[in-house]
């Protein structure tokens, strides 16, 4: 008896010890250092103060173009085929509790469309995706193709996803990607990129003289605070802009901040979710072209009074009939002020918490998301309107107080999520401290985050309001 107890002892010791080396190797204190005393936040600042010292706009008249792809792939086939988008099953990307299961058929289309815009020889392509987001595998492999196609840069690229969460899935290498957006498989991302190349390359052939203009419309009957009810506030503007062509199209862009989760996680087919809906009932009542683009997202759900198709269709039907019935009195002009501006981000350690004050090291959240890569944030300026883009959920509150400050200079903002990278949610640093899905699981780069992305976004803002023309 003595010895087993020696044994057991030994045993337990050892657990011990083993559970102490287990901490000390994978578990830090969280980082709350000072957001202007670290290094990522002084490399990135220096990069935006080198290109808003080389800023300049364009001024002249306005060319656009549109190009549409279809992203709904065909599936059921013996073999994929990514160029074709042909796939012996997919899943759907945005709800973990599908647990990556294929999807069983097509509710209504998805698509990849684009923008063109050209002024004074600048190109600028806008695309809208109905997707969760857009990869950055996906948004590398197109960037690359169209450089080399039209020698197009990464800045001239305003990429941006309509959020539904019943859309092509299996494009997410690690644990985090593979738990949303099902088992990775190398030919989605294939397919992903194939289809935002065509519709860019369709978009720029269509480039012909046209009119542009914009405004927005406050819609707060559709979107609520998902993260803390009416103790917080809601974006509740949706903006949009008019491309009209001379004698041709006409394109409508549309931004919008309630997440596109009016389907639940029941939902196994193929869907645009309620901004599919917006899309076709503006093409339908206008005869335009309509591309959605995700507003600030972060912490804002939809209120579309029932779930499912019923909730989907009222919604988005609503939104474009609230749309449709100011096209005809937005102001057009033939000629405006152009600008691009962006800047890479250097992002800081990751910062996975277990508590509020124990996190991950860095090193075993790797293991869970893909490589990181710095990030990107970006602006366009189209006359006294600037679209920013941002690779992330970006909190619609956070957006409020862009918009503000732009309206104040005289200029009507509009912040996008979903540009080509995914950095998860960025939210009120007031509500870091809570629990949950977005404050816990999805804040992966740590507390000061939302004030670093703030900055970043507001300082290309205001460098794109000041900056002198060529």
């Amino acid at each position: 008896m003595k010895r087993a107890g020696r044994i057991l002892l030994r045993l337990v010791v050892g657990l011990v010890a083993l559970a102490i080396i287990l901490a000390v190797a994978c578990l830090d204190a969280v980082d709350y250092q000072p957001l202007v005393k670290s290094t990522y936040y002084q490399e990135t600042k220096a990069r935006l103060a080198a290109g808003a010292a080389t800023n300049t706009l364009a001024r002249g008249e306005v060319f656009a173009g549109f190009g549409r792809a279809r992203l709904t792939p065909t599936f059921g086939s013996a073999g994929d085929n990514a160029a074709a988008g042909y796939f012996h099953e997919i899943p759907l990307a945005g709800f973990g509790n599908r647990k990556g299961r294929p999807a069983t058929g097509v509710h209504d289309d998805v698509f990849v469309k684009a923008a063109a815009i050209r002024v004074a020889g600048r190109l600028g392509i806008m695309f809208g995706v109905d997707a969760l987001i857009i990869p950055r595998e996906v948004s590398d492999a197109a960037t690359e193709r169209l450089d080399k196609e039209f020698g197009l840069e990464r800045n001239q690229l305003y990429f941006s996803a309509t959020h539904t969460h019943c859309s092509l899935g299996a494009w997410g290498p690690g644990i985090v990607g593979e738990m949303f957006a099902g088992k990775y498989n190398r030919n989605s991302p294939a397919w992903f990129a194939e289809c935002l190349v065509k519709a860019a390359r369709d978009a720029v052939a269509d480039l012909k003289p046209a009119q542009i203009g914009h405004g927005s419309f406050q819609a707060p009957e559709f979107v609520r605070n998902r993260l803390v009810g009416e103790q917080g506030a809601v974006d509740p503007e949706f903006s949009y802009l008019i491309l009209k062509q001379t004698g041709g199209r006409t394109i409508i862009l549309g931004s919008y901040s309630a997440h596109a989760t009016v389907f639940s996680g029941r939902m196994m087919e193929f869907s645009a979710d309620y901004p599919g809906y917006w899309q076709r009932a503006l093409e339908q009542t206008a005869g335009a072209d309509a591309i959605f683009l995700a507003g600030g997202v972060g912490s804002h759900g939809p209120r579309a009074g029932e779930g499912g198709e019923t909730g989907a269709k009222k919604m988005g039907e609503s939104l474009a009939k609230m749309l449709h019935d100011r096209i005809a009195t937005t102001p057009l002009t033939n000629a405006i002020t152009f600008g691009i501006l962006s800047a890479d981000i250097t992002l800081p350690p990751l910062n996975t918490r277990l508590t509020d004050g124990i996190r991950l090291r860095p090193w075993v959240t790797r293991q869970l998301l893909p490589p990181e890569k710095p990030s990107f944030v970006q602006g366009f300026r189209l006359g006294d309107s600037i679209w920013l883009s941002t690779p992330c959920d970006f909190s619609g509150e956070l957006a409020l107080g862009i918009k503000d400050m732009l309206r104040g200079r005289g200029y009507h903002g509009v912040i996008t999520s979903f540009n080509g990278d995914y950095i998860g949610y960025v939210i009120l640093p007031r509500y870091y401290h809570l629990d949950g899905y977005e404050p816990r699981m999805m804040s992966f780069y740590g507390p000061n985050v939302p004030d670093y992305l703030d900055e970043l976004v507001r300082t290309i803002a205001t460098d794109l309001a000041t900056a002198k023309s060529n």
